[in-house]
Protein backbone atom coordinates (compact mmCIF):
# COMPACT_ATOMS: atom_id res chain seq x y z
CA UNK A 1 0.00 0.00 0.00
CA UNK A 2 1.29 3.86 -0.74
CA UNK A 3 2.35 5.70 1.81
CA UNK A 4 0.46 9.09 1.67
CA UNK A 5 1.97 12.34 3.60
CA UNK A 6 0.28 14.41 5.56
CA UNK A 7 -2.60 16.46 3.87
CA UNK A 8 -2.37 19.12 1.32
CA UNK A 9 -3.86 22.43 2.56
CA UNK A 10 -7.94 22.32 2.43
CA UNK A 11 -8.62 24.29 -0.52
CA UNK A 12 -12.37 25.10 -1.52
CA UNK A 13 -12.99 24.41 -5.01
CA UNK A 14 -16.20 24.02 -5.70
CA UNK A 15 -19.84 25.66 -6.92
CA UNK A 16 -19.28 27.81 -10.30
CA UNK A 17 -15.28 28.15 -11.94
CA UNK A 18 -14.52 29.33 -15.20
CA UNK A 19 -12.01 28.00 -17.78
CA UNK A 20 -10.88 31.77 -18.71
CA UNK A 21 -9.95 32.18 -22.24
CA UNK A 22 -6.43 33.71 -23.03
CA UNK A 23 -6.73 37.05 -24.85
CA UNK A 24 -4.52 38.06 -27.63
CA UNK A 25 -3.98 41.39 -29.58
CA UNK A 26 -4.79 41.90 -33.31
CA UNK A 27 -0.96 40.74 -34.14
CA UNK A 28 -1.22 37.72 -31.34
CA UNK A 29 0.57 39.16 -28.75
CA UNK A 30 -0.79 38.08 -24.92
CA UNK A 31 -3.34 41.23 -23.93
CA UNK A 32 -2.90 41.38 -20.49
CA UNK A 33 -4.83 44.20 -20.61
CA UNK A 34 -8.14 42.27 -21.58
CA UNK A 35 -6.96 39.83 -19.69
CA UNK A 36 -7.84 41.97 -16.31
CA UNK A 37 -11.24 42.90 -18.07
CA UNK A 38 -11.97 39.24 -17.94
CA UNK A 39 -10.99 38.19 -14.69
CA UNK A 40 -13.13 40.94 -13.06
CA UNK A 41 -15.79 40.26 -15.20
CA UNK A 42 -16.04 37.01 -13.30
CA UNK A 43 -15.19 38.14 -10.30
CA UNK A 44 -17.41 40.49 -10.29
CA UNK A 45 -20.39 38.05 -11.27
CA UNK A 46 -19.72 35.93 -8.46
CA UNK A 47 -17.41 32.85 -10.30
CA UNK A 48 -16.00 31.04 -7.64
CA UNK A 49 -12.49 30.19 -8.99
CA UNK A 50 -10.33 30.87 -12.34
CA UNK A 51 -8.69 27.92 -14.30
CA UNK A 52 -5.97 29.54 -15.95
CA UNK A 53 -3.94 28.32 -19.31
CA UNK A 54 -6.71 25.62 -19.56
CA UNK A 55 -7.73 23.97 -23.00
CA UNK A 56 -9.93 27.21 -23.72
CA UNK A 57 -6.78 29.44 -22.32
CA UNK A 58 -5.14 27.46 -25.66
CA UNK A 59 -2.64 26.53 -23.05
CA UNK A 60 -0.77 24.54 -25.72
CA UNK A 61 -0.21 27.70 -27.57
CA UNK A 62 1.22 29.78 -25.42
CA UNK A 63 4.76 29.36 -25.04
CA UNK A 64 7.15 29.36 -21.33
CA UNK A 65 7.79 32.88 -20.76
CA UNK A 66 3.91 33.68 -21.69
CA UNK A 67 2.64 31.22 -19.86
CA UNK A 68 4.23 32.44 -16.98
CA UNK A 69 3.37 35.77 -17.47
CA UNK A 70 -0.58 34.60 -17.57
CA UNK A 71 -0.36 32.97 -14.67
CA UNK A 72 1.46 35.28 -12.64
CA UNK A 73 -0.81 37.99 -13.98
CA UNK A 74 -3.85 36.50 -13.05
CA UNK A 75 -2.65 35.30 -9.26
CA UNK A 76 -1.98 39.44 -8.78
CA UNK A 77 -4.96 40.50 -9.77
CA UNK A 78 -6.86 37.83 -8.54
CA UNK A 79 -5.63 38.67 -4.97
CA UNK A 80 -7.09 35.67 -3.42
CA UNK A 81 -10.61 36.71 -3.84
CA UNK A 82 -10.94 33.23 -5.36
CA UNK A 83 -8.78 29.97 -5.97
CA UNK A 84 -6.43 29.94 -8.85
CA UNK A 85 -5.78 26.50 -10.99
CA UNK A 86 -3.13 26.41 -13.35
CA UNK A 87 -2.95 24.16 -16.06
CA UNK A 88 -0.09 21.94 -15.45
CA UNK A 89 -0.58 18.88 -17.62
CA UNK A 90 1.78 17.27 -20.79
CA UNK A 91 2.16 14.47 -22.44
CA UNK A 92 5.15 13.20 -20.24
CA UNK A 93 5.08 13.06 -16.61
CA UNK A 94 8.44 14.70 -16.33
CA UNK A 95 6.96 17.97 -18.39
CA UNK A 96 3.73 17.74 -16.17
CA UNK A 97 6.00 17.70 -12.70
CA UNK A 98 8.31 20.99 -14.01
CA UNK A 99 5.36 22.76 -15.28
CA UNK A 100 3.12 22.14 -12.08
CA UNK A 101 6.22 22.82 -9.68
CA UNK A 102 6.13 26.31 -11.59
CA UNK A 103 2.43 27.20 -11.04
CA UNK A 104 3.26 26.74 -7.44
CA UNK A 105 6.18 28.76 -7.63
CA UNK A 106 3.89 31.90 -9.59
CA UNK A 107 1.20 31.68 -6.65
CA UNK A 108 -1.50 29.11 -8.08
CA UNK A 109 -3.48 27.08 -5.30
CA UNK A 110 -3.85 24.28 -7.52
CA UNK A 111 -2.73 22.44 -10.57
CA UNK A 112 -5.50 21.05 -12.93
CA UNK A 113 -3.53 18.39 -14.42
CA UNK A 114 -5.04 16.87 -17.78
CA UNK A 115 -4.12 13.08 -18.22
CA UNK A 116 -1.48 12.53 -20.60
CA UNK A 117 -2.68 13.63 -24.41
CA UNK A 118 -1.50 11.51 -27.37
CA UNK A 119 0.42 8.59 -25.72
CA UNK A 120 -2.21 6.72 -24.64
CA UNK A 121 -0.97 5.68 -21.43
CA UNK A 122 -2.66 2.25 -19.64
CA UNK A 123 -4.99 3.03 -16.53
CA UNK A 124 -1.79 1.58 -14.59
CA UNK A 125 0.17 4.36 -16.23
CA UNK A 126 -2.28 6.80 -15.56
CA UNK A 127 -2.34 6.03 -12.07
CA UNK A 128 1.50 5.98 -11.63
CA UNK A 129 1.47 9.39 -13.86
CA UNK A 130 -0.74 11.17 -11.14
CA UNK A 131 1.04 9.68 -8.05
CA UNK A 132 4.10 10.68 -9.46
CA UNK A 133 3.44 14.06 -10.01
CA UNK A 134 1.67 14.37 -6.34
CA UNK A 135 4.56 12.92 -4.69
CA UNK A 136 7.03 15.48 -6.93
CA UNK A 137 4.90 18.93 -6.38
CA UNK A 138 3.77 20.37 -3.44
CA UNK A 139 0.36 21.66 -4.75
CA UNK A 140 -2.83 20.38 -4.74
CA UNK A 141 -3.68 18.07 -7.30
CA UNK A 142 -7.07 18.28 -9.49
CA UNK A 143 -7.34 15.46 -12.09
CA UNK A 144 -8.93 16.71 -15.05
CA UNK A 145 -10.30 13.64 -17.72
CA UNK A 146 -11.07 14.89 -21.28
CA UNK A 147 -10.94 11.63 -23.60
CA UNK A 148 -12.54 13.57 -26.26
CA UNK A 149 -9.08 15.47 -26.54
CA UNK A 150 -6.87 14.16 -25.05
CA UNK A 151 -7.45 10.26 -26.63
CA UNK A 152 -7.37 8.20 -23.14
CA UNK A 153 -10.52 7.87 -20.74
CA UNK A 154 -9.35 7.41 -17.25
CA UNK A 155 -11.93 4.64 -15.99
CA UNK A 156 -13.64 5.21 -12.43
CA UNK A 157 -12.06 2.77 -11.05
CA UNK A 158 -8.43 4.51 -11.45
CA UNK A 159 -9.79 7.69 -10.03
CA UNK A 160 -11.32 5.33 -7.39
CA UNK A 161 -7.55 4.04 -7.18
CA UNK A 162 -6.52 7.41 -6.53
CA UNK A 163 -9.17 9.60 -4.77
CA UNK A 164 -7.55 8.29 -1.21
CA UNK A 165 -4.09 10.14 -1.72
CA UNK A 166 -4.68 13.36 0.19
CA UNK A 167 -2.87 15.46 -2.51
CA UNK A 168 -5.30 14.72 -5.17
CA UNK A 169 -8.13 16.72 -4.18
CA UNK A 170 -10.60 15.89 -7.01
CA UNK A 171 -11.43 14.98 -11.00
CA UNK A 172 -12.65 17.42 -13.15
CA UNK A 173 -14.84 14.73 -15.13
CA UNK A 174 -16.01 15.69 -19.04
CA UNK A 175 -17.37 12.68 -19.83
CA UNK A 176 -21.03 13.68 -19.23
CA UNK A 177 -23.19 10.08 -20.05
CA UNK A 178 -25.40 9.46 -16.94
CA UNK A 179 -23.41 6.40 -16.12
CA UNK A 180 -20.48 8.21 -16.03
CA UNK A 181 -21.51 10.96 -13.87
CA UNK A 182 -22.96 8.12 -11.55
CA UNK A 183 -20.21 6.64 -11.33
CA UNK A 184 -17.88 9.65 -9.90
CA UNK A 185 -20.78 11.06 -7.87
CA UNK A 186 -20.15 7.88 -5.86
CA UNK A 187 -16.18 8.27 -5.46
CA UNK A 188 -16.91 12.34 -3.92
CA UNK A 189 -15.89 12.32 -0.23
CA UNK A 190 -14.76 14.75 1.75
CA UNK A 191 -11.34 16.22 0.74
CA UNK A 192 -11.92 15.00 -2.98
CA UNK A 193 -14.57 17.24 -5.05
CA UNK A 194 -15.90 16.06 -8.55
CA UNK A 195 -15.81 18.83 -11.01
CA UNK A 196 -17.98 18.24 -13.96
CA UNK A 197 -15.83 19.19 -16.95
CA UNK A 198 -18.71 19.68 -19.53
CA UNK A 199 -21.56 22.37 -19.70
CA UNK A 200 -24.21 20.05 -21.40
CA UNK A 201 -24.01 17.67 -18.71
CA UNK A 202 -23.07 19.64 -15.72
CA UNK A 203 -26.45 20.70 -14.15
CA UNK A 204 -27.70 16.58 -13.73
CA UNK A 205 -23.98 15.98 -12.67
CA UNK A 206 -24.61 18.85 -9.93
CA UNK A 207 -28.16 17.52 -9.13
CA UNK A 208 -26.24 14.16 -8.92
CA UNK A 209 -23.41 15.69 -6.26
CA UNK A 210 -21.17 17.12 -8.15
CA UNK A 211 -19.81 19.85 -5.96
CA UNK A 212 -19.16 22.47 -8.96
CA UNK A 213 -18.49 22.83 -12.82
CA UNK A 214 -15.40 24.37 -14.54
CA UNK A 215 -17.12 26.03 -17.29
CA UNK A 216 -16.66 27.70 -21.00
CA UNK A 217 -19.84 29.14 -21.18
CA UNK A 218 -19.32 30.91 -17.52
CA UNK A 219 -16.70 33.47 -19.92
CA UNK A 220 -19.43 35.00 -21.00
CA UNK A 221 -22.46 35.02 -18.50
CA UNK A 222 -20.80 34.47 -14.88
CA UNK A 223 -23.49 35.91 -13.02
CA UNK A 224 -26.27 33.42 -14.49
CA UNK A 225 -24.15 30.74 -14.59
CA UNK A 226 -23.44 31.30 -10.88
CA UNK A 227 -27.41 31.22 -10.34
CA UNK A 228 -27.87 28.29 -12.29
CA UNK A 229 -24.82 26.35 -10.06
CA UNK A 230 -26.45 27.62 -6.83
CA UNK A 231 -29.67 25.93 -8.04
CA UNK A 232 -28.26 23.05 -9.23
CA UNK A 233 -26.12 22.25 -5.44
CA UNK A 234 -29.31 22.35 -3.62
CA UNK A 235 -30.52 20.16 -5.14
CA UNK A 236 -33.72 22.10 -6.82
CA UNK A 237 -33.98 20.32 -10.37
CA UNK A 238 -37.31 22.11 -11.17
CA UNK A 239 -35.66 25.60 -11.09
CA UNK A 240 -31.94 24.20 -12.28
CA UNK A 241 -33.60 23.13 -15.32
CA UNK A 242 -35.33 26.56 -15.98
CA UNK A 243 -32.04 28.55 -15.52
CA UNK A 244 -30.72 25.68 -17.61
CA UNK A 245 -32.85 26.26 -20.80
CA UNK A 246 -32.69 30.03 -20.03
CA UNK A 247 -28.95 29.15 -21.10
CA UNK A 248 -29.52 26.71 -23.64
CA UNK A 249 -29.59 28.63 -26.66
CA UNK A 250 -26.30 30.03 -25.94
CA UNK A 251 -24.70 27.15 -24.75
CA UNK A 252 -25.82 25.07 -27.97
CA UNK A 253 -24.59 28.66 -30.16
CA UNK A 254 -20.72 27.60 -28.68
CA UNK A 255 -20.85 24.71 -30.51
CA UNK A 256 -20.50 25.79 -33.96
CA UNK A 257 -16.92 25.57 -33.64
CA UNK A 258 -14.55 23.94 -31.49
CA UNK A 259 -13.47 25.60 -28.32
CA UNK A 260 -12.37 28.28 -27.71
CA UNK A 261 -13.53 29.88 -30.95
CA UNK A 262 -16.44 30.57 -30.45
CA UNK A 263 -16.87 31.64 -26.74
CA UNK A 264 -13.55 34.64 -28.04
CA UNK A 265 -15.93 35.58 -30.46
CA UNK A 266 -18.66 35.85 -27.72
CA UNK A 267 -16.18 37.68 -25.13
CA UNK A 268 -15.32 39.89 -28.67
CA UNK A 269 -19.01 41.33 -28.90
CA UNK A 270 -19.27 41.48 -25.14
CA UNK A 271 -16.28 44.40 -25.84
CA UNK A 272 -14.24 42.11 -23.09
CA UNK A 273 -11.46 40.88 -25.79
CA UNK A 274 -10.59 40.57 -29.14
CA UNK A 275 -12.05 37.21 -31.14
CA UNK A 276 -8.03 36.08 -31.82
CA UNK A 277 -7.05 33.25 -31.68
CA UNK A 278 -3.34 30.98 -32.70
CA UNK A 279 -2.82 29.00 -35.96
CA UNK A 280 -4.19 26.27 -36.43
CA UNK A 281 -7.33 27.48 -34.46
CA UNK A 282 -8.90 30.55 -36.64
CA UNK A 283 -11.26 33.24 -35.61
CA UNK A 284 -14.84 32.65 -36.17
CA UNK A 285 -15.56 34.14 -39.58
CA UNK A 286 -18.78 36.93 -40.12
CA UNK A 287 -21.98 34.84 -40.71
CA UNK A 288 -25.17 33.10 -39.06
CA UNK A 289 -22.85 31.55 -36.49
CA UNK A 290 -21.64 34.90 -35.31
CA UNK A 291 -24.90 36.67 -35.83
CA UNK A 292 -26.46 34.42 -33.43
CA UNK A 293 -24.08 34.76 -30.73
CA UNK A 294 -24.48 38.40 -31.18
CA UNK A 295 -28.24 38.21 -31.19
CA UNK A 296 -28.27 35.60 -27.94
CA UNK A 297 -25.62 37.58 -25.68
CA UNK A 298 -27.72 40.64 -24.54
CA UNK A 299 -30.80 39.56 -23.39
CA UNK A 300 -28.40 36.26 -21.73
CA UNK A 301 -25.87 38.16 -20.05
CA UNK A 302 -28.82 39.94 -18.24
CA UNK A 303 -31.29 37.04 -17.54
CA UNK A 304 -32.01 36.52 -13.76
CA UNK A 305 -34.99 34.59 -12.15
CA UNK A 306 -37.11 35.72 -9.69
Amino acid sequence: MPRFPTAVPVLDITGSLCAIATPFTGSGALDLEAFARLIDHQIGGGTQGLVVAGSTGEAHMLDEHEYERLLAFAVERVARRIPVLAGTGEAATSGTIARTRRAKALGADAALVVTPYYVRPTQDGLRRHFLEVAEHCDIPVVMYNVPSRTGCDMLPETVAALRDDPRIVGIKEAVGTPERIRAIAQLARPGFVYLSGDDGSATEAMLAGAAGVVSVLNNLVPGPFRELCDTARSGDRTAAMQRLERLRPLLEALDCAPNPIAVKAGLAELGLCRATVRLPLLELAPGPARARLRELLPATAGATTT
